[in-house]
């Protein structure tokens, strides 16, 4: 029997059938994938935005709509390089099938060869001999035929069977291909869901209440391939907006890295790219419209942990711990970010958005930022990655007195206590220099090769011995920020007050003492580490600051003169601290003697 037409459902179930197939086919995907990036999770990534199609997408009475559930679902369940291709090549593809109920071989290939140009036009660089290639040969193929056959099987068969050819020529299209004696997984990827496609069109038959394995969070194998000429995160955002405009977003991001991919419509857009400044990513993203998802993978972080580890106990903390960068990445220290939401959208403290960038529209906002603590999920995925490379974990975290991201932590630790490794959560009682100051003792620690059990106890015992003094230039953000309440405000402006703030030790935050001006606050200060130098000694502190480098170098040239040595770093606050702290904040964090 000839298939000459395929109605609203047969091709809603085709589409699904074509879905269920790549799902299937993920870890063979993921183990052949070299190209951009040797990662190893091409098969994840299409299999996320697969699910997410069965999941989201809906067949109605109504051919458009059922389309345009099928085209967004695919964007927002998009990941990766080869998963934001083939949904703006779905969206192509949808949006140029004409909107009726039986659809010709004609229509079809119509669609397909329309579906092309989106392709190409959403890669900054198209590559050929990857997908986009097969993408062009399947519209190729049918388009020679629609004229000569009628039959949607033997029209589809004859497809597959070009793109079987064409997919076998990938391995040589490139030197990475070669070398490693494999096809290109994303056109591999696309195969299978046309292999599918035209499985359920020449069958009718489907497995659509057969349940499929659970699709993983992006994995890391040993196929992570990271060198010094390759930028270091990948980095993914979901947009939604009016009359978003894809080559806007893409002219946008000019100079910012390379394996740019923009997919989308007026509405709802996804953004693929390499980079070394995810924070200018999304500052220049933030005028297109609301940030509703976001991804960035530490590709060097990853090739390290997997090839280079350095010790058999993972470090781990949250971004409020200031701690230079540099320090961070030479002791392999993993940081979880707090979320920062800004204007509806969400941001990744210290990694999609900087302080610098921070200060450059904080005064602005009609609505002032607030923080929120990591994503329970993400951080579970994330112990269960570290736990296939680490015998133990040590989580240390800001203050529970002053964040849930201490209870997230202990949650997720949970959810891995019945395997081999071992994971410890510390409530360091501080936060910014102070939490800093107690991971770099854990570090030194982990290094001199104590227990993680001794390392907790002595992280238990140092904390109390661990302070932070800030001296704040104005009360306003922690009045925006819900941190003091407007009428105490109001009094301290009147009385010019420039509290000194610290945290007690149970981990909540304190007004230490009152000054009426700044050089009044400093001179408190003074005495207070006067005081403790003189009795316990000071074993190591840090000055911290925002925006206010002035006032932070006037702080390092007194203290060390009171304490007779530099101190151990000088950085800029996290965003979150300082959006509460504010502008012109400077702060001296302190480790007494043991």
């Amino acid at each position: 029997m000839h298939t000459l037409t395929l109605d609203r459902e047969r091709f809603y179930r085709s589409f699904m059938a074509g879905a269920r197939e790549v799902i299937r086919r993920k870890d063979h995907l993921n183990d052949i994938n070299v190209f951009p990036v040797a990662d190893g999770d091409t098969g994840t990534n299409l299999a996320s935005l697969m699910q997410t199609i069965l999941s989201e997408s809906t067949l109605t009475q109504s051919n458009k709509q059922t389309l345009a559930s099928i085209a967004d679902a695919a964007l927002i369940g998009a990941r990766g390089n080869s998963g934001i291709i083939f949904a703006q090549y779905f969206n192509g593809w949808l949006a140029n099938l004409e909107d009726k109920e039986a659809i010709t071989l004609a229509d079809f290939a119509a669609s397909i060869d329309a579906a092309v140009p989106y392709a190409y036009d959403a890669i900054e660089t198209p590559v050929e001999g990857t997908m986009i290639t097969l993408m062009r040969v399947f519209a190729e193929t049918l388009n020679k035929l629609k004229d000569n056959v009628e039959d949607f099987v033997d029209a589809l068969q004859h497809a597959f069977e070009a793109l079987s050819e064409a997919l076998h020529k990938t391995k040589e299209a490139m030197k990475r291909l070669r070398n490693a004696d494999v096809v290109d997984a994303g056109a591999k990827g696309f195969v299978h869901f046309i292999e599918g496609f035209m499985m359920y069109v020449k069958t009718g038959e489907d497995d659509l209440d057969d349940p499929l394995d659970d699709v993983p969070a992006p994995r890391r194998t040993d196929h992570v391939d990271f060198d010094g000429e390759t930028y270091r995160y990948c980095t993914e955002a979901l947009i939604k907006g009016n009359l978003l405009s894809p080559n806007d977003v893409k002219a946008a991001m000019k100079g910012l890295g390379d394996s740019l991919v923009v997919a989308g419509n007026e509405r709802t857009l996804r953004l693929h790219i390499h980079t070394d400044k995810p924070q200018d990513v999304f500052y220049r993203l933030r005028p297109f419209g609301s940030i509703v998802e976001q991804k960035v993978d530490d590709m060097k972080k990853q090739h390290d942990i997997v090839h280079h580890r350095k010790h058999k106990i993972a470090l781990v903390t949250d971004s409020i711990a200031d701690v230079p960068l540099a320090y961070v990445d030479d002791k392999q220290i993993h940081v979880i970010p707090i979320n920062l939401i800004i204007e509806d959208s969400n941001y990744y403290d210290k990694l999609t958005i900087s302080s610098d960038n921070f200060y450059r529209f904080m005064d602005e906002l009609a609505t002032y930022p607030t923080s929120a603590q990591p994503n329970q999920k993400q951080v579970e995925n994330f112990f269960s990655f570290l736990s296939s490379y680490y015998d133990d974990i040590l989580v240390l975290s800001v203050s529970s007195k002053m964040s849930g991201t201490y209870n997230v932590f202990m949650q997720a630790a949970k959810t891995l206590k019945n395997t081999n490794t071992n994971i410890e959560v510390v409530d360091s009682r501080q936060n910014s220099g102070a939490e800093g100051l107690l991971v770099t003792k854990a570090q030194e620690w982990i290094e001199a090769g104590k227990s993680l059990q001794d390392i907790k106890e002595g992280l238990e015992r140092m904390r109390g011995k661990t302070r932070i003094l800030v001296s704040v230039k104005t009360l306003k953000y922690m009045v925006r920020s819900g941190r003091l309440k407007k009428t105490t405000a109001v009094v301290g402006k009147v009385l010019n007050l420039k509290p000194v703030v610290s945290i007690d030790e149970t981990g909540e935050g304190i007004i230490l003492d009152k000054a009426f001006s700044l050089a009044k606050a400093t001179q408190k200060i003074h005495r207070h580490i006067e005081r403790v130098h003189d009795e316990t000694g000071i074993e190591r502190y840090a000055i911290v600051h925002a925006n206010a480098q002035n006032r932070a170098d006037e702080y390092v040239e007194r203290f060390t003169d009171v304490i007779g040595k530099p101190p151990a770093y000088v950085i800029d606050i996290s965003t979150v601290v300082a959006m509460n702290a504010g502008i012109g904040t400077v702060a001296i964090a302190y480790m007494e003697e043991e």
